[in-house]
């Protein structure tokens, strides 16, 4: 599977945030870029698995010179145990997919979380708490994208507790694979919608101007 040194990892959700965020991805004049779909499909067979499939889809976009500058991957909801063995296949090929001259490509989470499976110090986060509603982690090793979104959004608690089983998941087979990653978790509210969310999409979009 190939992919673009930035990628975005998306997972479908009922919310519709995935859908959000790749569809404010697309490009509009002036950008020269250009984008291509492609969807995938990996067997599970070798986790015991043979009535699922690991699948999804990626849309990556290209400058004029067919360079791939970043692709967005959009995985298929899972519950557990299926969750975890779909997102460490999709995962490893992230990571092996890699020649061994190049780096691997480095991944932007972003993910949004009712407040109250978020805390830390103690505290659950409540949705009318309005303390900042986007806080950000990075993973493994440090990447330009990890230096700028860190400067644009508060650091995660180290403290932090995610009762979450898809993050938690993707901060375990992340950091067990070492690939460089940046977390961007909103939490849900009555603010979200309108000021978070939309903040992290305009960051999630400049990427595409660079």
């Amino acid at each position: 599977m190939k992919l673009a040194p930035k990628v975005i990892f998306l997972i479908i959700d009922s919310e519709g945030f995935a859908s959000a965020i790749s569809g404010a991805l697309r490009p509009n004049p002036p950008f020269t870029v250009s984008t291509r779909d492609e969807c995938f499909e990996f067997s599970l067979e070798d986790y015991g698995i043979k009535d699922h499939k690991a699948s999804g889809s990626v849309i990556h976009y290209l400058d004029d010179k067919g360079i791939y500058l970043v692709s967005v991957l959009i995985l298929q909801s899972y519950d557990p145990p299926v969750l975890a063995c779909a997102l460490n296949e999709v995962l490893s090929h992230i990571a092996g997919g890699s020649s061994p001259s190049s780096s691997k490509p480095a991944l932007v989470v972003p993910f949004v979380i009712a407040s109250s499976k978020l805390k830390w110090e103690n505290k659950t986060l409540t949705k009318t708490d309005r303390s900042v509603l986007l806080h950000g982690a990075a993973m493994g090793p440090e990447t330009d994208i990890s230096r700028t979104l860190i400067a644009k959004v508060q650091k995660l608690p180290s403290t932090s507790q995610i009762y979450c089983e898809q993050l938690a998941c993707l901060f375990h087979l992340i950091r067990f694979l070492n690939i460089p990653a940046f977390f961007l978790v909103g939490r849900t509210g009555r603010i979200l919608s309108n000021q978070a969310a939309g903040e992290e999409i305009q960051i999630l979009c400049g990427f595409l101007s660079r």
